[in-house]
C-alpha cells in the first residue's frame, strides 16, 4: 500500500513542563514536524511567525496563562553598534570563523560538554550523549551551516544556524566558558550580524527574549531588535515596558493559534 505525507502540516501540543526560563512556571509548545519536499518553505513561513527549529521539529511557546516568551530578531540595516559592542568586536578580533555544513565532530562535542558544564549542568540537554548531540547538528531538512570560531588550533565557539528567506536563524550556540570574559556569546550575535550585511540578508534570527528572566536579558541590548507581538513583527522600545506577569486571559485556545497560522501557500489552516 503506498502513502503519502498530508498536504497541510499537523499540529500537536506538548505536555507541560518546568519552564527553563521563569522560575515557578510550567511551559507548553504548539509543534509541527519538518519534513517533505516542502520543509524549506515551511520553516521559512513558520519561522516569520514566531516558530524555531530544533532537528526536524518547528515550535514555538503555547503557555496556558503565559505569553512572556517573545520571538526576537534584529533588523540588520537599523542595528548600531554600542561602545561596549565594538569593546568586544576588539577583544574577540583573532577568532578566526570558518562556516561549513552540518557535520558533528569529537572537538564540537567535547566543547559542548565543557559548555554545559559551566553554565546549563542542570538543563534539558544535560544528558545528551555523542549521538543525540550529532543528530542536533547533523539532522536538517532546510540549508544549515555550522560555523566554527578557532583561536590558533583550539575550537572556540560553535553557531549551529539556519538560511530562511529573509534571514539567519541562530539555531543554537555555544562556546568555551573560559573565554566568558570575551563575551563570546554576544561576539557569535555580532558576527552573524556582519555576515547578515555583508550578503545583504535583512535579519538575524535570535530565538526568544523574555522579560523578567536573567538568561535572556542580553538580547534586549542590541539596538534594531523587533519581537513577534500580536501577530506582527515590531520594534522592541523599552524592555521595561514588557511584563511576564500571569494571566488566565493571556493565551488564545490552542485550536485559535493553529487557524490562525498560515502555511506557504499564504492561506490560514483553519476554513
Amino acid at each position: 500500500m503506498r502513502h503519502t505525507l498530508p498536504i497541510a502540516p499537523q499540529f500537536y501540543v506538548t505536555a507541560q513542563q518546568p519552564c527553563p526560563y521563569l522560575e515557578g512556571r510550567q511551559e507548553r509548545k504548539l509543534f509541527t514536524s519538518l519534513q517533505g519536499d516542502d520543509a524549506q518553505r515551511l520553516n521559512d513561513k513558520l519561522s516569520h511567525q514566531g516558530f524555531r527549529r530544533s532537528q526536524n521539529v518547528l515550535y514555538r511557546p503555547s503557555c496556558t496563562e503565559c505569553t512572556a516568551c517573545l520571538s526576537a530578531r534584529i533588523d540588520v540595516q537599523k542595528f548600531e553598534l554600542s561602545k561596549s559592542q565594538k569593546r568586544v568586536i576588539n577583544r574577540n578580533k583573532t577568532l578566526k570563523r570558518e562556516v561549513n555544513s552540518p557535520w558533528a565532530t569529537e572537538d564540537q562535542y567535547e566543547l559542548f560538554r565543557k559548555y554545559l558544564g559551566a553554565r546549563h549542568a542542570r538543563g534539558g540537554m544535560a544528558d545528551m550523549d555523542v549521538f543525540e548531540f550529532a543528530a542536533m547538528i547533523e539532522e536538517t531538512p532546510i540549508r544549515t551551516r555550522v560555523a566554527e570560531y578557532t583561536l590558533g588550533q583550539d575550537l572556540i565557539a560553535v553557531s549551529l544556524t539556519d538560511l530562511i528567506d529573509d534571514g539567519l536563524s541562530m539555531v543554537y550556540s555555544f562556546y568555551d566558558p573560559s573565554y566568558t570574559r570575551s563575551s563570546i556569546g554576544t561576539y557569535l550575535i555580532l558576527d552573524h550580524i556582519a555576515l547578515a550585511k555583508e550578503a545583504d540578508i535583512p535579519y538575524v534570527y535570535l530565538g526568544y527574549w523574555v522579560p523578567g528572566s536573567p538568561k535572556m536579558g542580553y538580547k534586549a541590548r542590541f539596538s534594531g531588535l523587533e519581537i513577534y507581538l500580536n501577530k506582527t513583527w515590531t520594534p522592541l522600545g523599552d524592555p521595561g515596558s514588557f511584563s511576564a506577569d500571569l494571566h488566565p486571559l493571556n493565551s488564545e485556545p490552542i485550536a485559535e493559534q493553529v487557524a490562525s497560522i498560515a502555511l506557504p501557500d499564504s492561506k490560514p489552516v483553519g476554513p
